[in-house]
Formats: C-alpha cells, structure tokens, sequence
C-alpha cells in the first residue's frame, strides 16, 4: 500500500499500530519528490538523512505519544534544521550550516515527525510570489501561476502531495495568502503562542510560525504540537456569532466575484451549522496602510544590518525595499504604539463577536515568473492587488486561518479568512472543521472532493 497522499493523522496511526515503518512511509516520499517535484517546491531533500532519522522513530519503544509519528514534514528555509545551511529565499542571504533545530523543528522531531527537506521562499521572506533567482515556484494547480508567498514552497509542497503537512511561518500573510493560492488549510497563530526566535526582533513581533495541511484535522495536531500542547479533538463550538466583511483593508483594491462568492457562501454554511453571521466591517484607520508598509521595511532593513548581509548581492526590488525601510526608521515611522492603537481597535471591534469572516485573497494568483527580477514597484503593486487581507491581523497579533471554500470558475481553489481573538486557536480550527464536514474540498491539486 503506498502512503503517498494521505493524511498526517492517517500516517501517525498507522505507524504507531506498527501497520507501516516509518522507514517505509519516509523512502516512499522520497522517491516521490524525487519524481514529482515539477513545482520546484523543495530547496534541499534530506534524502538518507531522512531515512536514518525515521528508523530512529522506528526504534523508540513507545510511540503512543508521538503524535506525528513517521510522518514526512517540509520546513521553510528560513528556520534553522540542523545540519543544514539556512538559506532565507537566496545565496547573498543564506546563512552557514545550523548547529542545533530551531524550537519549533525541534517539537515536530519530538513528535515523530521526520525532516525531509526545506522549501524555498522568497528572498528574505518579502514577497507573496516564490521565486528566488535560481527557479521559479509554481502552483500544483495551474503551473502558469504563483503559489503565493512567502511560504510559496511549503504550499505547493503540500498541494502536490509531496509531503502530508509543512511547517511555514507568517509576517504579513506569508502563510494565509499560499493557503488560499493552493486550497490549503492555513494557521497562524495568535502573539505568544508558538516560540519564534526568526530574527532580533521577529519583525517587530509581527511574525508568527504555523502550519500548512490539507485537512483541519492535520492542521490542528500540527498546531498543537509546536505549540507545545497535547493534541485533542476539535469539539464542534456552539451557536456563534461571526462578522462578515469583504472591506478590503487597502484602499483601491477591488474584490473579484469569486473570492465574494466564497465568503458568500461561507457564510450560509455558517449559517447551516447553527451560527448567527451579521455583516459587520473593522473600520481600517487611514494611517493603518501607511505604518504597516513601514514597519514590513523597516523590519527588512533591521534583519540586513543585524546578520551584516552585503546589500548590493539582494535582489534589485530587495534593495529598493530596504532603502525605503532604512528611511522610515531613521525617521521614527515604526512605533509600537500604533501597533497597540490597531490591535486595541480590532479588540474593539472584535468584543460584540466570537470570529471575523473576511476573502482571503482579492483577486487570481500572480503569474508564475521572475518576480526577483522586476522593479520594487510592480511587485508591490502585484502583492497589494491580489493579497491585502492578511496583514492587519500580524500587526495586531490575533491569530487567524485559512480555509478552502471551493473551486473558482477557472478551475483554481478559493478560500476564506477567519479570525479571532487571542487564544482563539482551537475555536478557529472546530469552525474549520465544521466547514470541511459541510463542503469537502479536494485535497491535492488537480482531486475530486470527496462527499
């Protein structure tokens, strides 16, 4: 029996019943990316390094506990694996070979999981298109198109079947936005929940690492487990009520049908599951825009000066970005207190309701192309045009998750953004879950759902 396409929870049991080694489930993946990787998704594939590590979990005498037992896990190449070279989306940023797993690795390796290799980003992590000056990263579910961003890899990893689940992390949507870009469940956290330690300061906290999967269920015992918590089941929540915006937080961008259709129809299915959805907007102050768009560059800039990166080996748009970030910081631009004045804003707004509904994305994916090699001004105008809806919720450190919610006319996936307040994780995770019970969605590129 091949385990190639099944769930995270299905391997885990499997292994632990002792039904397949770990080994077993680990070479099969292997020889899979090895054939199938057409997306470019993988960076490094650990190969016998992969092996050796899954006949360890093969050895442990007790796996009872091991949540993730045996199962083959992608990490984003920004987050150190040790072993390996941490390469943040290029060559002039690639930092030298990890002596120790960052904590959240750590966790996963603690929970069985099995490393098989690092997927590529783009450089610094900026950009919601993956390409990195050496391969473009394309989109299981049309090749002509991005993945999405920063996570780019560890989406199409998981979209394609390569691996069951991947670790990704998430600045200003670098996790929702490839979710929505290839049908996956994507969660990011809430402040505080999961270690971070990316950077000095982690983009002025603004970063958060998650989980990309192709089922709640997978999605919520990878949350847990580098969280730190013992995996339980999702019980269904109770009556709710959810706000329903389409309100797009950028000013000019404009909301195509099928991503309104989606949250639409998403809210009917809420409706359907006993929960009361009320249309209702955050208001979005105008300086929001401008301080976020300082911060995401000054926070840039900082990373540089602080690993003493030479600037002029970055991309052309990078530099662009970072001599704007270095002029709002000289300037006094960033400033926590406007981080407070949004998240005590969206608090306000959050207290008459248990979640915000929103579009995760605006409009179709970007083309699959050099984005690296276009100016700083057309890729952030592509960025803004397709994916504004992710942003404000790092910046007020709330967490939120992505959500399938069917198949857009031109045949790509679509999805939807709920978010909540703080320590909502798991109350954001049932609500996806009811909603895969009402519509299964196909879990790999290409699928017919099964109902």
């Amino acid at each position: 029996m091949s385990w190639i396409g099944a769930s995270a929870k299905e391997i885990a049991r499997a292994v632990r019943r002792g039904d397949v080694s770990a080994t077993q489930v680990v070479a099969d993946h292997l020889d899979h990316i090895r054939d199938h990787d057409t997306v470019d998704a993988f960076r490094i594939v650990r190969g016998a390094q992969a092996v050796a590590e899954a006949e360890q979990v093969d050895q442990q005498e007790d796996l009872a506990g091991a949540a993730l037992a045996g199962v083959p896990v992608a990490i984003k190449e920004n987050t150190a694996v040790a072993g390996l070279p941490t390469w943040w989306g290029s060559e002039a940023a690639r930092q030298p070979v990890a002596e120790a797993d960052h904590e959240v690795v750590r966790r996963l390796r603690g929970a069985g999981a099995v490393v098989v290799g690092t997927t590529r980003m783009p450089e610094l992590g900026l950009w919601g298109t993956t390409d990195d000056g050496e391969v473009v990263t394309r989109n299981p579910w049309r090749p002509d198109l991005t993945p999405g961003g920063s996570s780019g890899g560890a989406a199409a990893a998981v979209a394609a079947g390569l691996v069951p689940i991947a670790h990704a992390n998430d600045g200003l949507g670098s996790i929702r936005i490839p979710a929505a870009c290839c049908g996956l469940v994507g969660i990011k956290p809430g402040r505080g929940v999961v270690p971070r330690q990316l950077t000095a300061d982690d983009w002025f906290g603004l970063t958060e690492h998650g989980i990309l999967a192709t089922t709640v269920a997978d999605a919520a015992v990878g949350f847990a487990v580098i969280a730190g918590q013992s995996p339980s089941k999702l019980d269904p929540p109770s009556r709710l009520r959810i706000a329903v915006s389409l309100r797009s937080p950028a000013l000019g961008v404009r909301l195509d049908e099928a991503n309104r259709e989606a949250v639409t129809t998403t809210a009917r299915r809420l409706v359907s599951a006993g929960h009361n959805a009320v249309r209702a907007n955050p208001t979005y102050p105008a300086w929001l825009a401008f301080r976020t768009m300082a911060t995401w560059t000054a926070a840039a800039y900082r990373d540089v000066e602080t690993a003493g990166l030479d600037r002029s080996r970055l991309q052309p748009r990078t530099r662009g970005h970072l001599a704007i970030g270095e002029r709002a910081w000289r300037r006094g631009y960033v400033r926590e207190l406007d981080r407070r004045r949004w998240r005590d804003l969206a608090l306000a707004f959050l207290e008459p309701y248990d979640l915000l509904l929103t579009p995760a994305l605006a409009a179709t994916p970007p083309p699959a192309v050099r984005w690296s090699q276009r100016s700083w001004q057309a890729n952030i105008a592509a960025n803004l045009r397709y994916a504004p809806y992710a942003a404000p919720w790092n910046v007020a450190g709330l967490p939120a998750v992505v959500v399938p919610a069917g198949i857009r006319p031109d045949g790509l996936p679509v999805g939807v953004q709920l978010v909540g307040p703080p320590g909502s994780e798991r109350r954001l995770l049932a609500v996806a879950g009811q909603l895969e019970e009402i519509a299964p969605w196909p879990r790999h590129a290409g699928a017919v759902p099964v109902r």
